[in-house]
Parts: C-alpha cells; sequence; structure tokens
C-alpha cells in the first residue's frame, strides 16, 4: 500500500510517501526550487517520492493533506468579522490568496497526480503533527505536545499515543488521542514570533536567531513579558491580546501598546554587538542598546521554557505515559527540549525531526496508515536522510562540465584521513554525502565542517562563508559514544533529539577550552551525536579527528549560505562552494580543492544550477 501525505500552503511546503507502513522518502519543495521556506505546492517534491519509491501516481492508493482547509478558512473568517473595520487589510489579502489557491488544494491535488477523489483524504493540522512524532518514535505508550502558531484554531494539543505493534487488523489498534488544546489568538508559537519581529528578525524564519541571541543576555524583563501571558497550573495559557495585532494585521504582529511596554524594536538586520560580545566597544551606545535587546531575548526564551515545562508537566500528570514526544514549530527551541528532558518526570523524549509544517507530511501519511486504516505499526524513524541522493557519477558530471580537477578516492579510509588532515590544519570542508536531510538541521549529509578547537573559527565561518550574523553559534557533533565526556547528558542510551540536533546541553567547565568554537556563551552547545550503524562515513571522520587529535567533536554548520536552502545537488555544493571560503569540497568520494581545482580557470564563473521550476 502507497501513501502520500502533503503539506503546503503556510511555509515549509513538503511530501513524503510511505509503502506499506514504512517511509520511502521525504523532502521539503525548497530544497528543489531552491526558494527557502518555499510554501508552494510541492510538484517537485511529490515528484521525487514518487521516483524514489518507484512508483506512479496511479499506484497511490491514498493521499492525504496535512489539514482541513475549509476550518482554517473559518478561522480566517471569523476572526476577521470579529476584528472588522480594524483587520480589513487582513481580510482583503486572505481572500485573495484563498480563492486564488488555498480552497482549491483538493482540486490541485487531484489534478496533479490524476487521482480519484474517493483517494483524497485530509488529516487535523494538529493530529498531522502529533502522528508525525508519535508514529515516527519507537514507543508504544506516550503522552504528546504539539506546539506552533496556529493551524486550523489549535495552537497546541495535549495528547496520548497508544499502540499495540504488530496486533493492528482493521481494528484501530492503534490511537492517537488529543485530550487538551489551546486555541487561536492565544499562541505561543505567535507570541515568539513577536519578539521575533521586535527584535528586527524574520517572523517564522528568525525564531532561532531569537533563541541564539538570548545568552548573551539576562532575563531582567521577565516580568513585563508576563503582562503579555497569563499561564494556570496546567500550562494552560491565554494571550493579552491589548498587546498584539496578528490577528488584525497583514503588516505588524504588536502594536503601540507593546513598544510603549517595551521600547522601540531593534532595526532589521542592523549590526549587533553587546558589552559581552565586544568588550572594547562596551562604551558604545549601539552596544548597550544591543544588550537590552538580547536581554528581552534572553526573557522571552525564558517565560517559552516555563510555559512548555509547565505542558510538558501537565501531560506527564493527564496521561501517565514515562515518555514524551512533540513536533510543531515550538518543538524547534532546542533549549527548551533539554530542560524539558531534564526538569520533567519524563524518562524519555522523541522529537520529530521536522517538527514544522514539513513535518506534518509524514504525520498525516501515518495517521491515515495507522490510525484510519487500522494497520500495524511497523516504522521507527531513526534517521532523518529521506531525502535525493547523488553518486560519483552525478559528482564526476558536474566537475567535468566546469573543467576543474578533482581526486576520487576507492579507498575511502585515505579520503577521511585527507579530510582530517584539512580540518586539523585550520581549513573548512563541504561535506556532501547520501541523501539529503529531512528537516532543517544539517546532520552530516549536507554539512559545512570545522575545527572546533579554534575559536576563531566562529568567527571565520560566520563571516567568510556563511555571511551571517557574528553572534550565530555552530554546532558541535560528537560520537554517540564519547557525548557524555563532552556534554552533560541525562543517564539514557537513547536521547533522540541529541541525535536530531534538537537538544541543547551544558558543556562542563574542564571540557569548553577544548571546544570554544561551539561553546556558546553560556556554556552549552546544540549538539548532534552519531552512532556508526546511522552514518558510518559521518562518524568515521569524527572518530579519526577524535584520533588525530583527543576531542572526538566537530563544528557542524549546513551547507548553504545565508538566504539559501540547504544544497541538494553536485552542483548547488559546487556552486557554494565557489562563492564562499570553503577550502575543500567532499562530493561522496570525490575530493575537489580550492587550490587546484581550478587550474587557470575562474571559480567564480560557477553559478548555482537554476531552480527545477516550471514556470
Amino acid at each position: 500500500m502507497h501513501i502520500l501525505g502533503i503539506s503546503c500552503y503556510y511555509h515549509d511546503a513538503a511530501a513524503a510517501l510511505l509503502s506499506d507502513g514504512m517511509l520511502v522518502a521525504a523532502a521539503e519543495e525548497e530544497r528543489f526550487t531552491r526558494r527557502k521556506h518555499d510554501h508552494g505546492f510541492p510538484r517537485h517534491a511529490i515528484d521525487f517520492c514518487l521516483r524514489q519509491g518507484g512508483i506512479r501516481a496511479e499506484d497511490l492508493d491514498y493521499v492525504v493533506f496535512y489539514e482541513k482547509p475549509l476550518r482554517k478558512f473559518e478561522r480566517i473568517l471569523v476572526t476577521t468579522l470579529a476584528t472588522w473595520p480594524r483587520s480589513w487589510a487582513v481580510f482583503r489579502e486572505s481572500m485573495v490568496a484563498w480563492f486564488n489557491e488555498k480552497l482549491w488544494v483538493k482540486s490541485q491535488i487531484l489534478d496533479h497526480l490524476k487521482l480519484a477523489p474517493d483517494k483524497l483524504l485530509f488529516a487535523d493540522h494538529h493530529m498531522s503533527h502529533a502522528a508525525s512524532a508519535f508514529l515516527c518514535s519507537p514507543y508504544d505508550d506516550a503522552a504528546i505536545l504539539t506546539c506552533d502558531g496556529v493551524g486550523e484554531w489549535q495552537t497546541t494539543t495535549i495528547g496520548h499515543g497508544r499502540a499495540d505493534w504488530g496486533a493492528g487488523n482493521g481494528t484501530g489498534g492503534t490511537r492517537i488521542d488529543l485530550v487538551d488544546e489551546v486555541r487561536f489568538p492565544h499562541s505561543l508559537g505567535l507570541l515568539y514570533s513577536a519578539f521575533t519581529a521586535w527584535l528586527g528578525f524574520r517572523v517564522n524564519s528568525g525564531e532561532y536567531k531569537v533563541m541564539g541571541m538570548a545568552p548573551y543576555g539576562e532575563p531582567r524583563f521577565v516580568d513585563k513579558v508576563w503582562k503579555l501571558i497569563d499561564m494556570d497550573a496546567s500550562g494552560g495559557f491565554r494571550l493579552n491580546m491589548d498587546y498584539f495585532c496578528f490577528h488584525h494585521s497583514t503588516e505588524r504582529t504588536f502594536n503601540d501598546r507593546f513598544v510603549a511596554l517595551f521600547g522601540p524594536p531593534r532595526v532589521h538586520e542592523s549590526d549587533f554587538f553587546t558589552p559581552r560580545t565586544h568588550p572594547e566597544r562596551a562604551g558604545e551606545a549601539r552596544a548597550q542598546a544591543n544588550q537590552m535587546y538580547a536581554d528581552m531575548a534572553a526573557s522571552i526564551q525564558h517565560v517559552t521554557e516555563e510555559v512548555m515545562l509547565a505542558m510538558a508537566r501537565h501531560a506527564h500528570a493527564r496521561t501517565g505515559s514515562r515518555r514524551l514526544c512533540m513536533a510543531g514549530g515550538v518543538a524547534l527551541n532546542s533549549v527548551a527540549n533539554g530542560r524539558i528532558l531534564a526538569e520533567t518526570p519524563f524518562e524519555e523524549v522523541y522529537i520529530q525531526p521536522a517538527a514544522g509544517d514539513s513535518g506534518g507530511a509524514v504525520g498525516a501519511a501515518l495517521w491515515a496508515y495507522h490510525c484510519v486504516l487500522g494497520r500495524p505499526r511497523r516504522f521507527v524513524m531513526e534517521h532523518a536522510y529521506w531525502g535525493q541522493g547523488y553518486g560519483e557519477a552525478d559528482a564526476r558530471a558536474v566537475l567535468d562540465g566546469h573543467g576543474l580537477r578533482y581526486t576520487a578516492f576507492d579507498d575511502l579510509d585515505r579520503l577521511y584521513d585527507r579530510v582530517v588532515d584539512t580540518i586539523v590544519d585550520g581549513r573548512v570542508v563541504g561535506w556532501f554525502q547520501g541523501r539529503f536531510e529531512w528537516g532543517p538541521r544539517a546532520l552530516g549529509n549536507r554539512s559545512i565542517l570545522a575545527d572546533p578547537r579554534r575559536a576563531e573559527m566562529k568567527e571565520i565561518v560566520n563571516t567568510k562563508i556563511k555571511f551571517r550574523e557574528p553572534f550565530r553559534p555552530f554546532a558541535p557533533v560528537v560520537l554517540a559514544e564519547r557525548a557524555r565526556e563532552f556534554f552533560a547528558l541525562p543517564d539514557r542510551e537513547r536521547i533522540y533529539p541529541a541525535e536530531y540536533m534538537l537538544l541543547v546541553a551544558p558543556i562542563p567547565p574542564a571540557r569548553q577550552a577544548d571546544i570554544p568554537a561551539v561553546t556558546h556563551v553560556n556554556g552549552t552547545g546544540r549538539l548532534q551525536t552519531v552512532r556508526r550503524e546511522v552514518n558510518p562515513a559521518y562518524h568515521a571522520v569524527i572518530e579519526r579527528f577524535g584520533q588525530a587529535t583527543g576531542v572526538p567533536v566537530l563544528l557542524n554548520t549546513s551547507f548553504n549560505l545565508r538566504g539559501e536552502p540547504m544544497v541538494t545537488s553536485p552542483a548547488d555544493a559546487l556552486a557554494t562552494f565557489a562563492h564562499s571560503d570553503i577550502d575543500s569540497l567532499v562530493l561522496g568520494n570525490v575530493l575537489v580543492e580550492k587550490a587546484t581545482a581550478a587550474d587557470g580557470r575562474r571559480l567564480d564563473g560557477i553559478v548555482a544550477a537554476p531552480a527545477t521550476v516550471a514556470d
């Protein structure tokens, strides 16, 4: 049985394919169109999933959309009419968007896939989130917490998932019950997004920058933030809507009363430096102003963590389960995740690696297979490498097309040793292997690697390769078997959030000097652990680096330039290599070194491959 899941039209459109309950492929549309956070109909991701599964559209048994458009349309109508006439612009733009495409998603899917109407199903948005976490986890019983901006009406749900592995026989052996909810406009995700905008970052893509800014500040304004949100003992909450206008404005998420409480917003993309980051500039007015913004980031981060902790504790009390599954965009807050694992009664936590809207594609397909059709559970998402893969022939074709010199290694041990030598020498490597990652994190198949022992590497990679804000931290990647030497982790056999780079953990003071480039200002790191059986090539390079230096940790960041999606193809990787200060590029078993690659030709003449979009 083949089931295709689809999410689109808000942000991070995606598709995912199940065959007999096993995930075959999953990819965000942005990876093919090269438009970051592409929200359009995911025709390229759909076509990739079908190719990867070796099937045609007519072979599909069901297609499942990750939410119910008419219920979302109802919420928009009710909300805009309730706030009329202030909401006239929202009403106008919403009607244009809905009547142009969003209301017709059913016909778009049916037309693109030539599908019979009875093969198309619709799941609730937060049910898709819940299923994406619980039904990808190894658990047969778990509490579920979903939290994002908004779905149809829900912004947060608490649920209970139960499954009898192998007993599904059409009688509904797998159940997901969503037992508590918070409804729009009361939204933890939208509260965080309001501060994201006030701090000068782009909503729906800059929230992680707020989390990265927070450690440079102190949570001095927590009392002010609590004026905006009222929380009860169970973690249920309501926003004070007197401070917000996201429900009736197309241009602003916060209003003048918000500004009166917190002060003028930070100028978008302005330089960020504080007395903590640049002591030599501590006397400058800009440094003092930026310190206030950092303190505000720390304050909203603290409040978010407290609400998430309260909701997680309530989920434990409500379900009695020892395990927790999480999804929704707020579940990407890796600092809060670390505290949930450390400070709540849950013994194990599983977080969907594509926790945002894209993950709804997987969740919708799994919900249909298990909860609607009653089929037995078989699948556990043990890794995130579900995108398109490329081989040596693909790499050679791109390099030969540009007349570049390269070396292909038959002996992979020699390649890994060469990569380690390059990193030890203080150079930076673009690392491209196998199938690309599912979700927003670079987990070792589309990564940039560097030496974490060199403090200067943070500035080098930020300014000369990523071309991004210098305060942004980099993630450490560590061998799973040696992670506890460098990070203060709970005593668990498996810590899934760490495997997906969804967990911030303290770095013991004695180890911080060993890995300064990946130690954040507050002595923590957003780590990824790697098991040999999951990614043997990635593991081998880290292991060899550890053997050479005594530090089995590398600096890992996503293989892309600022404002671009992670690279998908060898052509994308080569273009990023050419237009940055990356020193070496590894494409599978092929090595390209900038010092010798051009051989008289100009690398800066290489441009990115055109987007594969049928205009």
